[in-house]
């Protein structure tokens, strides 16, 4: 059998096989809940050995784009327990991404229209959210200057962290995913072009790595080391992250302090499908090195090089984000070697007036073929 078809044991998480659907960012919950939509959108998916959810943000400070189902009220931890319990009757397993976008917002979806808030109050330049790019229109807007977090707040944001990692318990995750990559509120502390704090949360390796190990082990406490993994994005360049020294050494400590926590995966985010630059070669297997628990990557793979990452044994499971929007049958499809179908960029974000449109209307292949 194809390793990418093989069950996996997921540090107690069974997984059917070995494809991750990746987090994807829909923007389609108008009211902030997730609704009936999102569950059929999610049920259609689950024959994903693991689908890890959209950004879930963790509070309204910590959004920054419209429309995106949060975990921070009872409403929307009941909307998610919809969700999972469509994902479960397929015999699906889901994690909860939880997010905190920190500067990649804009002040006209922050609480009280206040300033965003990161490591330092420094723009994050020609980066788009989505957000009121006049009043009543949703659109892409530059985001906000944002303001320093003081040392109290950076604690309040880990509670906060805590407190939806435990909803996302009590709606029925299998488990949480925290979003440290692709530029967002763990990454702006990590990255050491930006954070130039002189406090314990800048400076040294161990500072800048502080606020993302701090959290994860709040959370660990709380729901389980089993049940948490760490999305990370080594070498990231998206929203304005920039090169920096010791940065190979950075992400090599973390991913040496990320092993011995036992956890139940680290997800690698590689840009280079999503417009920005790969990781270098030969770091993949440095961190692999560096860190010995299960291990995920996603950027670009295919049913072919998916196989051949899984039988060199640098990857353990294998995450697909695009062609999961197009082919809720994915899993069939590469077993089978059917046809994959390219998704309709135009319907990628947004709460559409017809919302399955490009979300819940992409048949499954024996389907399309009968139409």
């Amino acid at each position: 059998m194809s390793k990418l078809f093989e069950p996996y044991d997921m540090n107690g998480t069974v997984l059917a096989n070995r494809i991750v659907m990746a987090p994807m960012t829909r923007s389609r919950a108008v009211t902030g809940i997730p609704d009936e939509h999102t569950a059929i959108y999610y049920e259609q998916r689950a024959t994903a050995g693991l689908i890890i959810s959209e950004g879930v943000p963790v509070s309204e400070e910590g959004r920054g784009y419209l429309f995106t189902p949060g975990i921070y009220t009872d409403e929307q931890t009941e909307g998610w327990k919809r969700v999972t319990d469509a994902v479960h009757a397929q015999g699906g397993k889901i994690f909860s991404q939880l997010w905190h976008v920190g500067r990649l917002s804009h002040v006209s979806i922050q609480p009280d229209k206040m300033a965003p808030v990161s490591s330092v109050p420094h723009t994050a330049e020609k980066s788009l959210v989505y957000a009121w790019a006049e009043p009543g229109t949703a659109g892409p807007i530059q985001a906000s200057q944002p303001r320093a977090l003081r040392i109290e707040e950076i604690h309040r944001i880990t509670g906060d962290f805590v407190r939806a990692a435990h909803r996302a318990m009590e709606a029925g995750f299998d488990g949480v995913e925290l979003h440290g990559a692709n530029g967002y509120l763990f990454e702006q502390f990590i990255n050491g072009a930006l954070n130039t704090r002189d406090d314990e949360y800048g400076g040294s390796i161990a500072n800048r790595r502080r606020f993302l190990v701090d959290t994860l082990d709040a959370v660990t406490r709380e729901i389980g080391n089993s049940h948490v993994g760490v999305r990370l994005s080594p070498f990231g360049r998206l929203y304005d992250m920039r090169p920096y020294a010791e940065e190979a050494q950075t992400w090599l400590s973390i991913a040496e302090e990320l092993s011995v926590k036992n956890l139940a995966y680290v997800h690698l985010s590689d840009q280079l499908t999503i417009g920005a630059e790969s990781i270098p070669e030969g770091f993949a297997a440095k961190f692999r090195q560096a860190y010995q628990g299960t291990l995920i990557a996603a950027g670009g793979f295919d049913s072919a090089t998916a196989e051949a990452a899984l039988e060199r044994g640098d990857l353990d499971l294998i995450a697909f984000g695009r062609p999961f929007i197009s082919n809720p049958d994915l899993v069939e499809r590469m077993r089978q070697n059917w046809p994959i179908v390219e998704p309709s960029r135009d319907s990628f974000y947004g709460a559409k007036e017809n919302i399955s449109n490009g979300y819940t209307d992409y048949p499954p292949y024996q389907n399309d073929l009968a139409s």
